[in-house]
């Protein structure tokens, strides 16, 4: 069976990061989402507020670089979780466990966010070495270069050959 979300929206708060007892990062936060539908023949908007979850190096990045009113892309895959309240009462949430990451936007002006993130064997729990994730390519590897090795690009498109 199959269960992958990707979801594209803007966080609704900062991100919340805490530790579990045996040391584990774990970090909540919610995106608001874009919903197209009809209504009498229209078509209408609608926004959905998503609660997502990011386990170790992806709930570590995601604090470190995300804000309030910033664009993010996730891709993980849909949990739904039983829970009981400080009443006693059982709730039941669904939300989203964020596997990947990436900037939705580009890198705002007096930003110095990175735009890369390197998961370690603890984060996909086998032994295949680091994997880095690039968060303006769709590949989960990347040359290992330090971000700070990369130059920016100008915007000079008179040398474009089209």
């Amino acid at each position: 069976m199959l269960n992958k979300v990707i979801l594209m929206g803007r966080l609704t708060r900062d991100p919340e990061l805490r530790f579990t007892q045996s040391n584990i990062a774990v970090t909540s936060f919610s995106i608001a989402v874009d919903r197209n539908y009809k209504s009498r023949g229209e078509q209408q908007a609608a926004t959905d507020f998503i609660d997502i979850v990011a386990w170790r190096g992806t709930a570590e990045f995601v604090s470190k670089w995300f804000s309030k009113g910033r664009m993010i892309v996730v891709v993980g895959s849909l949990q739904v979780r039983n829970w009981q309240d400080k009443d006693g009462n059982n709730r039941r949430t669904a939300e989203v466990v964020a596997d990947e990451v990436y900037f939705g936007d580009s890198k705002r002006s007096g930003d110095d966010s990175g735009s890369r993130f390197t998961r370690t064997d603890a984060d996909f729990g086998d032994q295949t070495g680091d994997r880095s994730f690039d968060s303006f390519s769709s590949s989960p590897y990347s040359s290992g270069l330090p971000v700070s090795d990369f130059e920016d690009i100008t915007d000079d498109d008179d040398e474009l050959p089209f």
